[in-house]
């Protein structure tokens, strides 16, 4: 969505400061874009383009007065963990903050955001291939596919404005996540290519729904697995 001439479009990124959001932000950097990057503590990014917004996002109350004046040309919330459990040794809190993390702060950001964006604008949420179901991550798994009914919804509503809202899933992605010992119990699955899905390759399908070759595909889940779906 670089334009020829006039300033640089605006992305708002979440997680930017690990995984696949810092891969994502550099992806856009790397395009010409100016990217604002929310996450707890300021990445250590020295791009002129760049601006970090320290910000607790499982604190919904907090986000709508922190991006207050801004308006982006895209959100990207990528922001995310993992908490793994099975039946009978759920915990509720675990839910919670998961929910809070990936769900309720999409919604807060897009409703903050949204009425401002320019027509043609774009929203890509990062979501997961889980999201259909796993032994051990039943909790995480719902809001994953909570993200994908959310993402519809809105691509229905805003399709008049020409913004999109799309997710994209990926499979296990060699990113921190992975090593998280909050995990443990339910490991990893190797996808059938052998090797973990990269970061850069997850902000590679985001650049591209960013662009204009993407303007017509909306509501969609893009699934980025190796083969694990197969």
């Amino acid at each position: 969505m670089t334009e020829a001439s006039g300033p640089p479009p605006h992305a708002v990124v979440t997680g930017a400061s690990s995984g696949i959001g810092a891969a994502i932000v550099d992806r856009l950097l790397r395009e010409g874009w100016r990217v604002t990057g929310i996450s707890r503590s300021a990445p250590p990014i020295a791009d002129p383009a760049f601006t970090p917004l320290p910000l607790d996002l499982s604190d919904t109350g907090a986000i709508r007065s922190a991006i207050a004046g801004l308006r982006p040309t895209a959100l990207i919330h990528a922001a995310g963990l993992l908490r793994v459990g099975g039946l009978g040794g759920l915990e509720a809190e675990a839910g919670a903050t998961m929910w809070q993390l990936h769900v309720a702060a999409a919604e807060r950001l897009a409703d903050a955001l949204i009425p401002e964006m320019p027509d043609g604008g774009r929203i890509v949420l990062i979501g997961s291939r889980t999201a259909s179901g796993a032994a051990g991550r039943s909790q995480y798994a719902a809001t994953k596919a909570a993200l994908v009914g959310m993402a519809r919804s809105w691509a229905a509503e805003l399709a008049p404005r020409r913004i999109t809202v799309n997710v994209v899933a990926p499979a296990a992605t060699e990113t921190s996540m992975l090593l998280d010992p909050a995990r443990r119990g339910v490991a990893a699955r190797l996808p059938p290519m052998g090797r973990f899905v990269q970061p850069d390759e997850v902000a590679g399908a985001v650049a591209f729904l960013l662009s204009r070759d993407a303007a017509a595909i909306t509501g969609q889940q893009i699934v980025i697995c190796g083969g694990s779906s197969l």
